[in-house]
């Protein structure tokens, strides 16, 4: 069991990443969406973490966890399981930090994934089907050699890194009503909605998930960590089941407003407008959080954000988005 801490302890750990990563991440832009303002008749302006340096967020949390590590742990190297974004963000920070890397992936990892954690200068290893097996497995690697495993959200160091996305939408948006965030392991909208409802109560967290993969929101539903079928999905990043233990799930269960899970389709379509009516190439995550935008009858606000959590769509995913639109 990874150990947590309560909400508020969260929120504090959150503005203490904030000030620590303020020289070794993008502050990223918030801008308009004019074409989904205006289908919705809102506000919505989306929070472009796909320009993050290795072009996700995942950048933050991995860069706080090694910040935050006493000395003598990184002179033995870090070792982590990812399904891509988090392997590109830590192989990064432990470049910038002189600090050494071990990732181990799943078969479901792309390629080009696999290729662009080795550009940053880690050791890549491909292990398993499913990112719980993978992580299982990352886990017995380290306490084996004596490095610290780097969980990609289930590490308080990592959730609190994460949130720092929500400082900078409140710093640049204060009056927002509702934030869209897709839910993989629940990191990021763990430390986004710790900060967010300290700061203001108000803000409503809607956790977004494919059907195909809706381990984190099954979970929540049933009160419990239960092992969640997962299927295929665009949404690669958010994929796979939630690790036992997991320092998130409480978080998720008592700050996220509501959970909504999509369809493939749906996914797809959001993909395609991001692509066609914002010109922004995004991962299928964000077509997860757009779609499930688009389907929230519930929302309370007409102020809303969209994070795009990443950017980092392979090239033959590309091709069929596509060469299958209309």
């Amino acid at each position: 069991m990874v150990e947590g801490c309560a909400p508020e302890e969260l929120a504090a750990r959150v503005d203490e990443a904030s000030r620590r990563l303020r020289d070794h991440v993008v502050e990223t832009p918030l801008i308009d969406c004019p074409w989904l303002s205006d289908e919705l008749g809102a506000e919505v302006r989306l929070k472009l973490e796909n320009v993050q340096r290795t072009g996700s967020f995942k950048l933050r949390g991995a860069t706080n966890a090694l910040l935050t590590m006493p000395p003598d742990r990184l002179e033995r190297g870090v070792v982590a399981a990812s399904s891509g974004n988090h392997g590109l963000g830590l192989a990064a920070a432990g470049q910038q930090l002189g600090v050494h890397v071990k990732v181990f992936v799943p078969t479901t990892t792309p390629v080009k994934k696999r290729e662009a954690i080795e550009r940053y200068g880690a050791d890549v290893e491909v292990f398993g089907d499913d990112c719980v097996v993978t992580e299982a497995h990352a886990r017995v690697v380290a306490d084996e050699s004596g490095r610290a495993y780097v969980s990609p959200y289930n590490d308080l160091r990592v959730v609190a890194g994460q949130g720092t996305v929500m400082t900078e939408v409140l710093a640049a948006w204060r009056e927002v009503d509702t934030v869209y965030v897709a839910v993989g392991g629940g990191g990021l909208i763990s430390g986004m909605a710790a900060y967010g409802k300290a700061s203001r109560p108000s803000i409503e967290f809607v956790g977004c998930s494919p059907i195909a993969s809706a381990a984190m929101a099954e979970c929540v539903r049933r009160g419990a960590l239960v092992d969640v079928d997962c299927g295929p999905t665009w949404s690669d990043s958010t994929a796979g089941g939630v690790e036992a233990g997991a320092v998130t799930f409480p978080w998720c269960r008592d700050l996220v407003d509501r959970f909504i899970d999509v369809s493939e389709p749906a996914i797809e379509q959001g993909m395609r407008d991001a692509l066609s009516r914002q010109h922004m190439l995004v991962e299928g995550a964000v077509g997860v959080a757009i779609a499930a935008c688009r389907a929230d009858t519930a929302r309370r606000g007409d102020r809303i954000v969209l994070v795009v959590c990443g950017g980092n769509l392979p090239y033959e995913l590309v091709r069929r988005l596509v060469r299958e639109g209309p």
